[in-house]
Parts: structure tokens; sequence; C-alpha cells
């Protein structure tokens, strides 16, 4: 149960951060409108937020987030941008999440 709560609050975070990202490049890269921005900054006030539910210590939290981010970014690339990912991106993002598994569920 703990396995399904951490990777599910690193998922949601992870959306947060992606959402308010995306939307804010969607605004200044390619021309969306301005109001954009609005519920850009609030998702990315959301991802900070939301970074705090995690237990442990910070730089900890945030370096296992990191995989887990990692991950759901190349989820995004195939899913809202409609991108295939390579051999590569898979490897790589495999090789991530072996060391973010390490990290969370390493503790000494």
């Amino acid at each position: 149960m703990v396995f399904i709560k951490t990777f599910g609050l690193f998922f949601i975070t992870a959306f947060a951060e992606l959402l308010g990202s995306y939307l804010m490049y969607l605004w200044l890269r390619q021309g969306k409108p301005a109001w954009y921005a609005l519920p850009s900054i609030a998702s990315l006030i959301l991802f900070g937020c939301l970074l705090t539910l995690h237990p442990g210590a910070a730089s900890r939290t945030y370096a296992a987030y990191g995989g887990i981010y990692v991950f759901s970014a190349l989820l995004w690339l195939w899913f809202v941008e409609g991108q295939s990912l390579t051999r590569w991106d898979v490897l790589g993002v495999l090789v991530i999440l072996i060391g973010a598994s390490i990290i969370i569920f390493g503790k000494s």
C-alpha cells in the first residue's frame, strides 16, 4: 500500500508540474493566449504544495521525484504531444526508475 501511495503522489505531483510547464510553453512558444499563464501558475503552485506532502528529507524526495518526473515527461510526450518514444527513451527511463526506486525504498 505504501508503494502505491508513494508512486501515486509522485505521479500527481509530476502531472501538476508538467501541466503548468506545458501551458506556459504553449503561451510563450506556440503563441497561445496570455490567459494560459493563469492555470499554468496555479498548476505550478499546486506542484510546489504537493512536494511538501512527500515524507522524508526534502532533497532525497526531490532526487527520487526526478526519476518519476522523467518517466511522466516521456508519457506526456507520447500521449499529449503525440511523439513516438525511441528505444533509447525507454532504456533511459528504465535506468532512471531503477535509481529512483533505490532512493525511495532503500532506507537505511
